[in-house]
């Protein structure tokens, strides 16, 4: 174990936020029903604003028309990679040299950077990213832990169902086409999905990664990508106020930094009573979650998740010095405690495939 550390703890982090670009899409792809790459827009959805009071009853299908994502299938960045391969031509015309990616510091998917503007909140969470350098660029995967696994296969029948609940909801108010009804008769396929590519910069880093997105603006007067972009997201109803404090610090935290970190500007929220059904929809702006929880101590700013995220990918560039595809460095939060890493070579730990470093040497 290398004794250098990084902090996890929120006190180090508070202050103003660094600059974080705009979010600018540069591509996008699609996931079939068998979760095979399609560089197009096949899986895009059009989002059909539903009743304030919707009665969706989220149960339906669960037990004949639902095709479950086989979730011990670890993709590894695989789809934006071969995004990049895709446009490879593209990226090396708009590049200074022949590195086809010497325009950005950092590839990975929005999934991950979520984890660590989160950890300052989150400190009983655990995670691992693996982390590689490659012709210059650092690629950032996730690792599933230990705890994660175990969870994921002691799961109950009540949590797969919430899961699908999720999935339901959007059936309900998406529609296939920009003119077209949402269709909840149909077949829940999780690995169908939608992605957007897009670059940013934080502070001095320069970032592409990828992000599911769940729909967007029918309306052919709305702003280009992401900016037209929406967050689907599911929850119990809020009946107390422990409820209403669990929801505002935990959810509104994951449901905010996955929006911001992709630009997308709105989240509609279902909201479900005990028997699945959606009782209620709302629509938070992600540029005004934040304040939100403003004055209730809560516990959380954009400005600490964005300081300790900045951190986060100073420290990897420091720490990660060798430029080789099979070397990889897996960086470690155990709960409550600071960040760690250590160093493998030719390990179970690398994840950039051959036919990826062969194609871009």
């Amino acid at each position: 174990m290398n004794r250098e550390t990084l902090n996890t703890r929120k006190a180090p982090y508070e202050g103003g936020s660094p600059r974080f670009e705009e979010r600018v899409e540069v591509g996008f792809f699609s996931l079939d029903t068998e979760r095979q790459f399609h560089h197009d827009k096949s899986q895009m959805r059009y989002y059909a604003e539903p009743d304030p009071a919707p009665n969706f009853d989220l149960r339906d299908g669960y037990n004949d028309r639902y095709i479950k994502r086989d979730e011990n299938l670890r993709k590894n960045l695989e789809h934006i990679l071969h995004w990049i391969l895709a446009n490879k031509s593209q990226l090396m015309q708009n590049a200074a040299t022949t590195s086809a990616l010497n325009d950005f510091d950092f590839v990975t998917s929005r999934g991950r950077l979520t984890k660590v503007l989160c950890t300052p909140y989150e400190s009983q969470t655990e995670w691992e990213l693996s982390v590689t350098k490659f012709n210059g660029v650092l690629y950032i995967n996730e690792v599933e832990t230990a705890s994660s696994r175990q969870g994921r296969e002691n799961r109950t029948e009540s949590h797969t169902e919430n899961i699908y609940w999720g999935y339901k909801f959007e059936q309900y108010i998406c529609a296939g086409k920009i003119d077209g009804l949402p269709d909840s008769s149909g077949v829940v396929n999780s690995n169908e999905a939608f992605y957007s590519v897009v670059r940013t910069r934080l502070s001095n880093h320069r970032l592409l990664f990828s992000g599911e997105v769940d729909c967007r603006d029918k309306y052919r007067s709305a702003p280009p990508p992401p900016a037209c972009y929406l967050e689907l997201k599911t929850t119990g109803e809020i009946h107390t106020s422990q409820q209403r404090s669990k929801f505002h610090r935990f959810k509104l935290l994951k449901w905010w930094a996955q929006s911001f970190l992709l630009g997308v500007p709105r989240v509609v929220a279902g909201f479900k009573n005990d028997d699945g059904v959606v009782v209620s929809v709302r629509t938070y702006r992600t540029a005004e979650i934040p304040q939100l929880v403003e004055g209730e101590h809560l516990g959380w700013t954009p400005a600490v998740c964005m300081n300790f995220c900045n951190e986060f990918l100073s420290y990897v560039k420091r720490v990660v010095t060798e430029d080789n595809p099979h070397v990889v460095y897996l960086f470690s939060r155990k709960a409550r405690c600071d960040l760690t890493y250590t160093v493998h070579k030719d390990s179970p730990y690398s994840f950039l495939p051959d036919w990826y470093v062969e194609e871009m040497r």
